[in-house]
């Protein structure tokens, strides 16, 4: 006979942490970069984030540089005027690091870990890059091929259409509406294209280098305005416009003939990092589906069997932040999954939250703020983050602050305003013969070709 369990005996959880603010120097050196340095001593490691603002003016320049940003992402370690792509490679490896580069709608990202000891050397190799980078046009076609192969392959996954789906629907002319380039504008890109972007859009001007790590924070910033005194290119970074919402009516059913699932995408405005019910807004966003704890999860996958993992999330951008939903459903019940989606976001804005679920999402978030932060990989890309948004570094302590003094009317009255069915666009991608009427029975219902 096993034995039963005394929840009584087991101790309550204390009161969260309050995360430190990390010691950070701050220096806008001459050529308009701004570095931030956190000493973080212990391990012989340091963490680097170089972020390059990469934005677009409207959809159409979304378009070309998007083609463009995916392929140079890659091209850009191909080689420069005085070492090859082994050449650097092997001098980033003789540091313990290795350079990846990576873009979004909004920036060009160089990320590495390296050792203490090679923050001079790889700072030359990353000034190499940016200063000299020379995309040899034999390599950047290889490159291009290969881009070319892994956005056919994205093209015809179930999730990266819904999500495509969703942001044309919502940010129309904008350029986060483009979610992936065109393949013929990625087959057109060559090595003299590449490097007119390079020269018009890698600037230092509006750049944010972060340096976490073993390291002495004025030697550092010697070193950085040592190394990149030679980034001198002028011009100032393109921001993206505000992102507006659309906000169309009914629901955009993507047909995938003949598939036995539905992906479910909703999406909407969401308050940015500056804004005063954001802690609220994020709070609301884990009570109703954030975490495995949420009102969503309990619904649609444990009591109906609907799903394996619905989520929802608060993302942010540049110009404009998202609360957006997500659930992957068997065909036969795209339906009634959205139904009872709608119904928990009506239940939100409709029904307060208990003080239970409000104290289990508030020590969920802060702890997973330092988690995300604990390891000197994950403070080096939340502020990178913070900081190409123009944020300060004690931002998380301030964020902190807010999410412990949310109550229970403020996140009804984000719930209210933020997640609201009616403040969210609907886009869902299936069978568009087997889903059709059963939607169409939830709202007016639009098709669209894959």
């Amino acid at each position: 006979m096993s034995a039963v369990l005394d929840l009584s005996l087991v101790p309550p959880l204390g009161e969260p942490r309050p995360q430190p603010v990390p010691v950070a120097q701050e220096t806008t050196l001459p050529n308009g970069l701004r570095l931030v340095v956190v000493p973080r001593p212990g391990v012989p490691l340091i963490e680097l984030r170089l972020r390059v603002p990469f934005a677009a003016a409207d959809a159409p320049a979304a378009r070309a540089l998007t083609a463009h940003a995916s392929v140079l992402s890659g091209a850009v370690l191909l080689g420069t005027a005085t070492h090859d792509q082994t050449a650097i490679a092997e001098l980033l490896q003789s540091h313990g690091a290795e350079l990846s580069v990576s873009t979004d709608a909004d920036r060009l990202l160089f990320a590495t870990t390296l050792l203490t000891s090679g923050l001079q050397p790889v700072l030359g190799v990353l000034a190499e890059l940016l200063t000299a980078a020379s995309y040899p046009d034999d390599r950047v076609e290889g490159e291009r091929d290969r881009v070319a192969e892994r956005i056919a392959i994205a093209r015809s996954q179930p999730g990266v259409i819904a999500r495509t789906a969703l942001a044309a629907r919502r940010y129309g002319e904008h350029p986060y509406a483009i979610q992936l380039p065109d393949p013929e504008l990625v087959a057109a890109v060559d090595g003299d294209a590449l490097r007119m972007v390079h020269r018009d859009r890698v600037l230092p001007a509006g750049s944010s280098l972060v340096l976490v790590g073993d390291l002495d924070p004025q030697a550092a910033t010697d070193a950085v305005g040592t190394a990149l005194a030679g980034w001198s290119a002028s011009g100032h970074a393109v921001e993206a416009p505000p992102a507006s919402e659309l906000r169309p009516a009914g629901i955009e059913v993507v047909d995938r003939p003949g598939a036995v699932q539905s992906n479910l995408r909703l999406g909407g405005p969401a308050p940015g990092r500056t804004a005063t019910d954001l802690a609220a807004v994020r709070l609301a966003n884990m009570i109703f589906g954030g975490y495995f704890s949420s009102r969503l999860v309990e619904n649609i996958r444990e009591r109906r069997g609907y799903t394996y993992s619905p989520r929802s999330s608060v993302d942010h951008q540049t110009a404009g932040s998202s609360f957006l939903v997500e659930a992957d459903v068997a065909t036969e019940v795209t339906g009634p999954a959205l139904l009872e989606t709608w119904y928990e976001l009506g239940r939100m804005a409709l029904v307060p939250v208990t003080d239970a679920e409000l104290d289990g999402a508030r020590r969920y978030v802060l702890g997973s703020m330092a988690l995300a932060t604990a390891t000197h990989a994950g403070l080096a890309s939340t502020l990178s983050a913070l900081v190409g948004s123009g944020l300060p570094v004690d931002w998380l302590a301030e964020h902190q602050r807010d999410l412990a003094a949310v109550t229970v009317e403020e996140v009804q009255e984000a719930s209210r305003r933020y997640l609201a069915a009616s403040a969210l666009t609907t886009v869902v991608v299936g069978d568009a013969d087997r889903i059709t009427g059963s939607l169409g029975a939830l709202a007016p219902v639009s098709v669209a070709a894959q």
